[in-house]
């Protein structure tokens, strides 16, 4: 048993001896890396140079697209563009330094790793991603620009910038709305001002007996001098429906497409064509409704015995009791 002892405390010691042993490597190590620092230097200074270079280059670059969007009136893709550009330029020039310092690491690996973070970072960035893909579309593609009027969303205004993350627009009672490009790229949306002239319409209800005809005339007449309304197309009015309150006309006059033109036409239309259809004796009826009251009140309220429910009488149900026998009655009773 003490020998077992002896032999167990003897392998203690020279297990520890070997921990003193690679003690010595570590340092050896730590030594060799210092002098492989100082052996990668002038490739480190080669690395450092090539970033200053690429950084220049992608600036560069980002200015040309930036200049070449502008002179065709696509700012805000010239923007996006060059910052696309920009950003890939810089992470050239990392890679190529990364090889230049680590001789032994190939672009082959480089870009194999970029491949795979790349998929990690698109399942991380997902919304992100998808967002910016459908801003450069948009730019691309341009359904809209810049001081167009859209409807996006339940949301409508003048759109202020197109950013490869969210569309920004500027509602008519002076809000910001931010809209993600991937909303705007796949939900529908109305361009109010992707053309010039934009079409109005408003119903007009003239009296049943009132002739058609010259109710039409007046409104065309009318709606043509108010300012603003075009000429081209002219102002129409059509008939378009019997109604039980009355006949229905329906205006329609052409404007300009921007929302401030069209909202004040709008009322000028609808104050001068209802002077005008007033004054030649037109009748403008308002909606009519008949209400009958039967008063159900009986003889026997009260009495349950003999309350009757529903009406009307029938067979041998109690008298009703008039409104007019009960003022009367209440009257012999205060004099």
């Amino acid at each position: 048993m003490e020998e077992e002892t002896q032999t167990a405390s003897r392998e203690n010691i020279d297990s520890l001896a070997g921990v003193d042993a690679d003690t010595g490597n570590i340092f050896e190590k730590i030594d060799a890396w210092v002098d492989g620092f100082f052996r990668l230097l002038p490739n480190i200074a080669v690395a450092l140079v090539l970033l200053v270079v690429f950084w220049f280059l992608a600036r560069g670059v980002a200015a040309l697209v930036r200049r070449s969007g502008k002179k065709r009136g696509r700012d805000n893709l010239g923007d996006v563009g060059a910052s696309l550009l920009r950003w890939l330029v810089t992470i050239l020039g990392l890679m190529l330094a990364v090889t230049v310092v680590a001789p032994s690491i190939s672009p082959g690996d480089l870009f194999a790793g970029l491949g795979i973070g790349s998929v990690a970072i698109g399942f991380a960035f997902k919304d992100i991603l998808q967002n910016m893909l459908a801003g450069i579309l948009i730019l691309i593609r341009q359904p809209s620009e810049v001081g167009d009027q859209i409807v996006s969303g339940g949301h409508e205004g003048t759109v202020e910038r197109i950013e490869t993350r969210a569309t920004l627009i500027k509602t008519y009672d002076g809000r910001r709305v931010v809209i993600p490009n991937s909303d705007i790229y796949t939900d529908a949306v109305v361009v109010n001002t992707a053309f010039d002239k934009r079409r109005s319409q408003y119903d007009v209800l003239i009296g049943c007996s009132d002739d058609f005809d010259e109710a039409c005339r007046i409104m065309i007449a009318t709606a043509g001098t108010c300012e603003g309304v075009l000429s081209d197309p002219a102002p129409e009015a059509i008939p378009w429906g019997m109604d039980a309150d009355g006949n229905t006309v329906r205006l329609r006059w052409w404007t300009d497409s921007k929302r401030s033109d069209v909202v004040h036409v709008w009322g000028r239309v609808i104050r001068d064509v209802y002077n005008a259809l007033n004054e030649a004796g037109v009748d403008l009826p308002y909606p009519t409704r008949m209400v009958l009251f039967h008063d159900q009140t009986e003889a026997t309220d009260g009495d349950r015995t003999a309350q009757r429910e529903g009406w009307p009488q029938k067979g041998d149900s109690p008298e009703p009791r008039r409104i007019a026998d009960a003022i009367a009655k209440a009257g012999r009773q205060e004099g």
